[in-house]
Parts: structure tokens; sequence; C-alpha cells
């Protein structure tokens, strides 16, 4: 549990002033956050179910409840009154930041490899070789990744597509078949427009890969293959430079996959791609 002094003095009083109100069920999950307030902003909502022991829909209510759209303008209320204290401590403190910079990205990658499943890569490798069409879906950041994922695998030869636009996702999912995979990027795992398109393709019965942070969250429930990153965010670190990161490195890892299994014609491939470009660089 970190300092005291990053506890959230405004979210206490707004559910402690709801709290004789809140049914029993409801009173679980308040005291969890009471308790755990600088590691709830970091849960998704099927972990928290998890831990209050409740569904996920109990969760929505007692947001509702104190006075929140949902869960996620619950946890960024939580970010922001925690963002604010954590200001007053870094304000008192050196202004060096490029070790606690570099050690929270190098944390990331760390991170990310003790929590792959080298079994779910094997075989993650293994679809998307023999697959017909591949597809990246991400939004925001994680499109970002997804446009990456399509430089890498086609200096290697292997003709994929990244879609970041919500309406295109769901139209691609649309057309898919049993002989296509999805990889879908989000880190916080309950991304609603990534979602809705796995929804779409997963009923087309195409195979779904997804790169998130949460073992439990959305995006695995539909996942055939979980491919785990690291770098958590809360909603106020959107963005977060370690979290792209993190997925970068499995991107690369499912790439480099790829390109053992195909070694000639990888290195020819980046030979080729090299060369188309070769001009254009002073």
């Amino acid at each position: 549990m970190k300092s005291n002094l990053l506890t959230s003095n405004k979210m206490i009083g707004t559910i402690k002033s709801f709290y004789p109100s809140l049914t029993k069920t409801e009173q679980k999950i308040a005291n969890i956050v009471l308790k755990r307030m600088e590691e709830v902003v970091y849960y998704s909502v099927t972990q928290l179910a998890d831990i209050a022991q409740v569904g996920e829909t109990t969760i929505i209510r007692f947001c509702r409840k104190i006075g929140y759209k949902g869960y996620h303008e619950f946890k960024l209320a939580i970010a922001t009154d925690l963002s604010e204290k954590q200001e007053i401590i870094n304000n008192e403190q050196s202004t060096d930041m490029v070790i606690p910079i570099a050690s929270y990205i190098k944390d990331a990658i760390d991170e990310t490899v003790n929590k792959i499943d080298q079994n779910a890569l094997d075989q993650s490798v293994d679809a998307l070789n023999v697959a017909k069409r591949i597809y990246f879906f991400g939004v925001g950041t994680s499109g970002l990744t997804a446009l990456d994922a399509k430089n890498n695998f086609l200096r290697i030869g292997i003709h994929v597509d990244s879609i970041i636009d919500t309406h295109m996702q769901a139209m691609t999912a649309a057309t898919l078949t049993s002989d296509d995979i999805v990889v879908g990027l989000s880190v916080s795992g309950s991304t609603k427009d990534t979602i809705d398109s796995l929804n779409i393709a997963k009923e087309k019965g195409a195979k779904i890969i997804a790169v998130t942070y949460y073992a439990r969250s959305p995006i695995t429930k539909l996942a055939d293959y979980t491919l785990l990153s690291g770098g958590k965010e809360s909603p106020l670190e959107g963005g977060s430079l370690a979290a792209k990161i993190a997925q970068l490195f499995v991107i690369d890892m499912l790439c480099t996959g790829i390109a053992l299994i195909n070694k000639e014609s990888a290195k020819k491939m980046k030979e080729i791609t090299a060369k188309s470009v070769v001009k254009k660089i002073y």
C-alpha cells in the first residue's frame, strides 16, 4: 500500500456519504475501494468484480449510485484526485526525471517478460503463420501500435493490415472467416470499440489474439490466445509510453517468431523492402 499522502480524500468523502444507502453487496465494493484506492485505479472492472466477489453489473450499479456514469468515469475521478496529491509530492522532490522515466520503461519490459505465456506466444505465431488474412485492431495509442505492427510484418513479406477506424473495423470484421486472425490491442482490455469489432469477428469464426495488460478483462473473454503486456496505466495515463513500448515488444516477438519460421523468405523480403526505400534516404 502506498503512503497515505496519496489517499483520495474527495473520493473517500463521496463513498462514505453514500455508504448507508448502499446495499450489502455494494458496501463490499465500497470497503475494497476504501482500503485499496491506489490499486483500484489500475483494476479492470472484471478484476474488481472478482475481488469483491460480485457481478460486473453490480460494479457499474455501484458507480452510478455514487454519482458516476460508469466504471471508467469512477476510476478517472480517483486518478484525478491521486494525481493532485502526487503533484504536491513531486514538487517537493528532485526535478531529475531521466532515471525515473527510464526505470519505469525498463520495468514495463521486465513485467512483460514475466507475464508472457510462452505456449500462448508459440501458438499465436503458429496461428498467424497459417492465417489467410491478418488484421490488427486498435484505437488511440493502441491504434498507433497496430500501424507499427503493419510496418514490421510488411518488412518480412507478410501482408497484414491495421484498422484503426472503428467503422472500418466493424465492416472488416463482418467479412472475416475461420481462416483469418484479428490481433486486438487494448491496454485496458475494455476498449468498447475494439471489443465490439472483435465480437463481430468472433461471430464470423475468426481467431482472436488479445494483447492487453489485464488477464481478466472483456477482451480476454473473446480471445483464443492472450498475450499479456506490462506497463499498466490509470485513466489519466492513457497513451503511457511504457505501456506502448510493452505492446511493441509483444508485436516484435510475434513478428520475430514468424521470421524464424520463414527464415529464407523473411531475409529476402527484408533486403527487398530495404532497397525499395534506400533512394529516399540521403
